[in-house]
């Protein structure tokens, strides 16, 4: 494209269920958009929108000053952010990576004091909220990073999240992260627990929802997960896999800082279970059908 401005473009790497939704709403506030993804249909299915297809991370950085990277893994991320392999060789003074996955704090302090000695700004920036409110561009943001560096971006933030919380320097944003991951991961397990109880005791399902809603029981949690519970839809919003790799993370950085972790760490064990079970590519919800089986009953409708 010859009247590509790369100052103006925002590349991503990473539009699969969380980031496609981000990348169709930064499209949507007319900014110039360049993707790349492994997945290949999920980098079709961007580009059908209106983003230019890269061949790697690299070519991303080539033609897009504010970067998005949003893979699974901190493993990954290294790749994206910090290596040969991903934006390093492109990165220019002034630009600005914004790293959204949920990864480990050390790394990113790690990358944003070497980040830092190319005149390039590092923000943690990991969302909260899932794939619907993805797809609505209504995330919240959790930034940890230079404040001057965050109000530089913020309208590619605020493209994709209606929620935009600075918490403090690098890494602050990813342990704020860790912290709300905590409570809906560990919560998750606890609701799936309730319902196969109440059903075990003779109750509606439908009945502990429309009562736990309105009663101290409450939380978002059983929001997102009762549903799945009831009507048995357990298609990837958040996976199994993902709470695993999440709650691990969770573990070590409480470790590193001294904290006891009872009950992410009992939780991790039951996610681990459901790995182990094949459910790993399910919705975190799916949890729910582990204790079923234990305890010889169906909450929902299930497939056979």
């Amino acid at each position: 494209m010859k009247d590509w401005d790369r100052g103006k473009a925002v590349g991503i790497v990473g539009v699969g269920v969380m980031g496609g939704g981000m990348a169709r709403n930064i499209l949507a506030k007319g900014f110039p958009v360049i993707a790349f993804d492994v997945d290949e249909a999920a980098l079709d299915d961007i580009v059908s929108k209106g983003a230019k297809r890269a061949a790697s991370a690299t070519e991303v950085a080539e033609q897009a000053a504010t970067l998005i990277c949003m893979v699974e893994t901190t493993a990954q991320s290294e790749t994206v952010i910090a290596s040969d392999e991903g934006f390093l060789p492109a990165l220019r003074q002034g630009d600005t990576v914004i790293s959204a996955a949920t990864i480990d704090p050390v790394a990113v302090k790690r990358w944003h004091a070497m980040l830092a000695t190319k005149g390039v700004a590092l923000l943690d920036t990991p969302v909260s909220g899932g794939a619907e409110r993805a797809d609505r561009g209504d995330l919240s943001a959790i930034v940890g990073g230079d404040a001057a560096a965050l109000e530089a971006v913020r309208p590619v933030v605020e493209a994709y999240a209606s929620r935009v919380f600075h918490v403090g320097e690098a890494g602050q944003g990813l342990a704020m992260k860790h912290v709300n991951n905590m409570m809906i991961q560990t919560t998750t397990a606890a609701l799936a627990e309730a319902f196969v109880m109440g059903k075990k005791a003779g109750l509606d399902p439908q009945q502990i929802y429309d009562v736990l809603s309105v009663s101290t029981g409450a939380s978002t949690a059983l929001d997102m997960r009762a549903p799945r519970f009831i009507s048995g839809d357990f298609s990837p919003g958040g996976t199994v896999d993902i709470t695993c790799k999440d709650q691990g993370l969770q573990v070590d950085f409480a470790k590193s800082l001294g904290v006891p972790m009872f009950m992410a760490n009992v939780s991790l064990q039951i996610f681990e279970m459901a790995k182990a079970r094949g459910l790993n590519k399910l919705d975190s919800a799916s949890v729910i059908t582990l204790y079923e089986e234990m305890a010889g009953v169906q909450v929902g409708k299930r497939e056979n």
